[in-house]
């Protein structure tokens, strides 16, 4: 009878063992990507919440302008008063990169609008601008400004800016 002389299994000691390690290092790496990859997804999902924030912020304070102009007498003279009448909106009309100052709005539902924005990260009214453009060739041009700074910008503004134009139409 014949015997066969199997491999020693000497020579393949710890072959798994090493297998094993290298499946846990890549599985490890994975997770730590994941993990990685979801700390930025959330930080991107609370810059686009504060932009629409800021966006439909600006958008209601545009409204509130375009409803409360004053267009009696939109036959006569009307560039004239709806320039004039866009004065009391202007904000905090000075200043650059969310530093403001100037005079405050006139506007009480504009200056309510503007207290809103403290719903965003490091922002008050202050840090809030509206301009208003009303000489030759400007068309009656609002600037709406709205700037924030959340807690990992390290000081850093972030801002979303709205630009519209007030003009004569029936009311």
């Amino acid at each position: 009878m014949l015997v066969s002389n199997p491999t020693p299994i000497s020579r393949q000691h710890g072959v798994v063992l090493i297998e094993a390690l290298v499946a846990i290092l890549i599985f490890s790496l994975g997770i730590l990507g994941l993990v990685a990859l979801g700390g930025q997804a959330v930080g991107a999902q609370s810059d686009a919440q504060y932009r629409t924030e800021a966006s439909g912020l600006a958008d209601a304070i545009a409204g509130e302008i375009a409803v409360n102009v004053d267009r009696r007498g939109i036959n006569e003279n009307s560039g004239a008063l709806i320039a004039n009448s866009l004065v009391p909106f202007r904000h905090q009309d000075a200043g650059a990169n969310c530093v403001f100052n100037g005079v405050t709005t006139g506007n009480a539902p504009v200056a309510a609008l503007l207290g809103r924005a403290a719903a965003l990260p490091g922002a008050t009214a202050f840090q809030q601008q509206i301009t208003v453009q009303n000489g030759a060739g400007s068309f009656n041009r609002i600037e709406i400004t709205l700037c924030w700074s959340a807690a990992n910008d390290n000081g850093a503004w972030r801002r979303h800016t709205y630009i519209t134009y007030v003009n004569g139409g029936a009311v």
